[in-house]
């Protein structure tokens, strides 16, 4: 590991951008590997495709953000791990949802989007009130705060809850949804599939590893604080499946699927990705002044709008709702690097 920040070091400011570009490419390569595969397995189990898509495909696109949050806060990169995991929030429901109602019609499945926007919101909430300095709140804005690892072990335990809850609800919709149109799809042989996913595992963790060393030294490049680069940057590139599969699902008339992959991913970027990261710190995961004074308030701000625009929106989201979201996502990523300096 030391080798590789060496090497990272040595390269010149062009390069090394040019090195992180390569490496979110990489990761976003991996991950969608680990889509598929995870999708095709699910499939061959015989669980039902709106489980996959409930559980298993939400888990697979969250699987970047999860190694990257936990592999820096093991490195004690508290700030990259925590700043990823709300960052991805932002960038999920700001950029992505919002690119996805420019791009075509999303069906809004009332009941399906309010019960699961509210868990969402709840857990948005959820990760700001635990990383509150409740024992010194005058202190919010000069110290931070800090999400103790025994609150990351508590995520994770509703982390399993939501899954378990997920695919209770998903076993009652009558009229699920299809995968099949989202990839084409080859008969793979059991051991071929497992060996795919294995290999996509392989190359997210690597990948990972490249891109928070890579990301560290940009960020000590440019003076700007770690939590801003993993809030725009890396949160960015561990987005992309989020991304890709949005843009596919929608273009291809699955707007219901997209919309649903990026409610879940929100949900496990705080219970998995968040609490992952806390669970192996022991100290946790501290959230500095900025969290509470910018990204915090910008997470909390893109999830209220997104919860009115379903109440708000008629049959469908409108191209001005998903404009909206792109705007809040522009503001809040120049507000982090004005902010950072």
């Amino acid at each position: 590991m030391e080798q590789l920040d060496q090497l990272i070091s040595q390269l010149s400011t062009p390069l090394l951008l040019l090195f992180f570009a390569g490496t979110l490419a990489v990761l976003g390569k991996g991950a969608n590997w680990l889509v598929h595969a995870a999708v095709t397995l699910s499939e061959k189990s015989g669980l039902p495709k709106v489980v996959i898509g409930a559980t298993v495909v939400s888990l697979g696109t969250t699987t970047p953000e999860a190694s990257v949050s936990v592999l820096a806060a093991v490195r004690g990169r508290a700030g990259l791990a925590l700043g990823n995991a709300v960052g991805s929030v932002i960038c999920d429901t700001g950029l992505i949802l919002g690119l996805s109602c420019l791009l075509g019609q999303i069906p809004l499945e009332r009941k399906i989007l309010r019960r699961q926007a509210r868990v969402q919101l709840a857990s948005g909430i959820l990760i700001v009130l635990a990383s509150f300095p409740w024992a010194a709140p005058q202190s919010v804005f000069t110290h931070g705060g800090r999400l103790p690892q025994p609150i990351g072990f508590v995520f994770l335990i509703l982390l399993v809850m939501y899954l378990r809850q997920s695919i209770l609800w998903a076993s009652q919709e009558k009229n699920s949804f299809s995968l099949d149109e989202l990839e084409d799809r080859a008969d793979f042989s059991l051991a071929l599939i497992l060996a795919k996913l294995l290999g996509a595992i392989t190359l997210v963790i690597g990948s990972s590893h490249i891109l928070v060393a890579t990301a560290v030294e940009t960020a000590n490049r440019f003076g700007i604080p770690e939590s801003v680069i993993a809030a725009t940057l890396v949160a960015f590139g561990t987005s992309l499946p989020e991304l890709v599969t949005a843009i596919t699902a929608v273009r291809r008339r699955h707007g219901d699927l997209a919309i649903g992959n990026v409610i879940g991913a929100d949900i496990l970027n705080v219970l998995f990705v968040a609490g992952a990261a806390a669970s192996v710190t022991p100290g946790g995961l501290r959230a500095q002044p900025h969290f509470f004074t910018l990204l915090f308030p910008a997470m909390v701000a893109i999830l209220v709008t997104f919860r009115l625009g379903i109440y708000y929106s008629g049959e469908t989201f409108k191209r001005r709702f998903g404009l909206l979201l792109l705007l809040l996502y522009a503001f809040a990523t120049v507000w982090s690097y004005q902010h950072s300096g």
